[in-house]
């Protein structure tokens, strides 16, 4: 077991948090197998003939990706799970007044509308 810094997290507290488990039904050449990776974590992947053995088989991928990262004392990226709620939308011109135009007679703001248009 590595030894570790002050302050510095251990594989038990990686291995808690929830990390984005990928895994997808691929053919190579005809042989169907599942391919998995860890989505927050470059090079953290994994392959099996069933979805079972593809998603236990990278339970332990993860488990010694971490446990090299922290013994070379590379960072580890965590997942993130807070959203600002906040989008820089880029749109055309003629559309931003159409929209701004729908707003005003609607009696809401720019935002109001669409929210209002995307939760529908």
């Amino acid at each position: 077991m590595p030894k570790l810094m002050k302050n510095q997290k251990d594989a038990a507290y990686y291995l808690s948090l929830p990390y984005t488990f990928q895994i997808r039904h691929v053919e190579d050449q005809g042989k169907p197998y599942f391919w998995a990776n860890i989505k927050e974590l470059d090079g953290c992947h994994t392959s099996g003939e069933t979805w079972e053995e593809a998603y236990s088989e990278l339970q332990e991928v993860l488990k010694d990706h971490i446990e090299i990262k922290l013994e070379h004392g590379d960072p580890i990226p965590e997942p993130q799970e807070e959203f600002s709620g906040k989008i820089l939308l880029r749109l055309p011109k003629s559309l931003h007044q159409q929209l701004a135009f729908k707003a005003d007679q609607e009696g809401i703001s720019l935002n109001q509308y669409l929210l209002y248009k995307l939760s529908r």
